[in-house]
């Protein structure tokens, strides 16, 4: 009778820390949709400020966020199980949008306001996608 007890309550201890684990990962939906909602502001300043006073804010603007995305990650207490690999299929699914994005903006949508906003969004639909995902998931 004792041992149904005790695994009792390993599996109570065991649910309790599932649930709290649970809770404190969604951090990765957040910031998931702040990337995501940084794309909507980096994307048509990229394809639409030019000259060097274009670059250099776009650039500086996105470091820092970069960094700070990377500081709010490296802080949170729980990391989602498989987060690596989900983390690199939304980072390279981004790289490939931002890549095509760049290039057609560049050589065959110049100064297009409809492409720089199609643009953005096509490189916020990965994040927003991976974050509506995990906060079914969550």
């Amino acid at each position: 009778m004792g041992e149904q007890v005790d695994a009792a309550a390993a599996l109570k201890g065991i649910a309790g820390i599932e649930a709290a684990a649970r809770m404190r990962s969604h951090w990765y939906v957040r910031y998931l949709w702040l990337f995501a909602v940084w794309q909507l502001v980096l994307v048509p300043a990229v394809l639409l400020w030019h000259g060097r006073t274009g670059a250099l804010v776009s650039a500086s603007a996105n470091g820092l966020v970069a960094m700070g995305l990377s500081l709010f990650a490296t802080r949170q207490p729980v990391i989602p199980q498989g987060y690596g690999g989900r983390h690199l299929k939304v980072i390279g699914v981004w790289a490939a949008a931002y890549v095509l994005a760049l290039v057609l903006g560049f050589t065959a949508f110049v100064d297009s306001v409809a492409f720089a906003a199609v643009a953005a969004l096509a490189c916020a639909l990965p994040a927003s996608t991976a974050a509506w995902r995990e906060a079914r998931a969550v």
